[in-house]
């Protein structure tokens, strides 16, 4: 157990990763939720805090408390995403954004995408240092992704559970999407739901789904990105007919990917034709080197097989 806990991954793809989550954290400040900034202007006896804000003492927002959250975690999110002092700039921007959530989720609605995203910022600071295209592993990337893994499953299964235990069997034959369409539903969902039952059938498969998702970690790693791949077209479903993203969680959910064979700066400057591009990992070591680099360097490596003498 431990072992898959810790499995090492490339530096490269912690490196990626966190880049990728800083970077949306920024986004979700001024796209996704700039509408917190609003609660500085509600009358400071609505704020009912969420257990953690109850326990502590976390103060009561205001303009100045939630322009201070907002600017410092924009500019830190920002630096974080370059990968310089990952301690220090990871748990300030965790702290910050745990308090921004509380903040926008203790006014009566609490959204559960936030919690696979949550749990990456709490474990990326662990990671340590990692460059891009870094190819030596390291097991405490490898819990880093791994927890956040479990986070994002356990959103889909824990999901089904909430249903099951508030909604009952009721929640799978009544009309649960028809609702979802009739607020904010599509002209794509109002063609699926003319029709006969399909929106039954899709409330089954939506729990089926959702209690099936562990499977993940159990299929060959050549399938996983496969079912990942199937988790992302979901979401695309759910955007395209009753306009719920998920944003927080499709970004905590690249943790199932490889993502240090993304490298949209080698891939720029290789468009730009800016010369070469080296495509050599960065961590190759001399003994795995190919036999036209060893020549290059002044080390020759005998070929096999060829004759010596004439």
């Amino acid at each position: 157990m431990t072992g898959w806990l810790t499995e090492a991954v490339p530096r490269g793809r912690i490196a990626a990763f966190r880049t990728l989550i800083y970077l949306f954290v920024a986004a979700d400040l001024v796209v996704f939720t700039p509408w917190v900034r609003t609660r500085a202007s509600v009358p400071g006896e609505l704020y009912q805090p969420l257990l953690i804000g109850r326990l502590l003492p976390l103060p009561t927002p205001t303009p100045t408390v939630v322009a201070v959250i907002f600017w410092g975690l924009l500019l830190a999110a920002l630096l974080a995403a370059t990968g310089r002092a990952p301690r220090l700039l990871g748990w300030t921007v965790c702290a910050l954004y745990l308090e921004w959530m509380i903040i926008a989720m203790s006014y009566g609605k609490v959204d559960h995408d936030r919690f696979g995203l949550l749990v990456a910022l709490a474990v990326l600071p662990t990671a340590g240092r990692a460059r891009h295209g870094d190819t030596t592993r390291t097991e405490a990337g490898g819990w880093a992704l791994r927890v956040t893994q479990i986070a994002v499953i356990c959103t889909y299964f824990l999901a089904a559970w909430a249903k099951l235990r508030f909604g009952g069997l009721d929640w799978l034959t009544g009309s649960v999407l028809a609702r979802a369409i009739i607020r904010r539903g599509t002209d794509l969902a109002d063609l699926i739901a003319q029709v006969p039952y399909l929106l039954i059938v899709a409330q089954f498969g939506i729990v089926a789904f959702e209690l099936l998702s562990p499977v993940v970690f159990l299929i060959p790693a050549r399938w996983r990105v496969a079912m990942v791949g199937f988790f992302y077209s979901f979401h695309v479903v759910t955007i395209a007919t009753i306009t719920i993203s998920f944003a927080p969680h499709l970004a905590a959910m690249t943790s199932f990917l490889p993502l240090e064979r993304v490298r949209p700066l080698v891939w720029a400057r290789r468009l730009a034709g800016r010369g070469p591009v080296d495509a050599e990992p960065m961590s190759t070591p001399p003994d795995q080197a190919r036999p036209d680099d060893r020549a290059r360097s002044g080390d020759q490596a005998p070929v096999v097989g060829r004759p010596v003498g004439p």
